[in-house]
């Protein structure tokens, strides 16, 4: 029988860590690249998150909505144990693909249209 010292011992000292590893790597297609990072300083619990490239899209979710939840969840983790957890999600190397401009050719020929 275990224990309620030894329950302790075993317990890890980082729960909002933990759980956001069992969190995203439950969401990705590549669990083996997930990786977590924590970092306290006197504003509270940094985690910052870096997964594959290709499971990006999985984690941000449609117009950030995925991102938020996590988010909120990890703050409420944080509350339970009183600490103030916030989220960083690396980019992969390269980030987003810049954006392309309205160029003045379809400009003019959106004007030849005299709709």
């Amino acid at each position: 029988m275990i224990s309620k010292k030894d329950k302790k011992e075993n317990m890890t000292k980082e729960p909002d860590k933990d759980f956001l590893e069992f969190l995203i790597k439950s969401l990705v297609d590549h669990p083996d690249q997930v990786k977590v990072d924590r970092r306290v300083d006197e504003m509270g619990v940094l985690l910052t998150l870096t997964v594959n490239p290709e499971d990006m899209g999985q984690i941000i979710g449609k117009a950030g909505s995925t991102a938020r939840a996590i988010r909120n969840l990890v703050r409420i983790v944080g509350l339970k144990n009183h600490a103030r957890v916030n989220l960083k999600i690396e980019e992969p190397e390269g980030g987003r693909a810049p954006r392309r401009e309205f160029s003045e050719e379809k400009k003019v020929d959106l004007e030849d249209l005299n709709l």
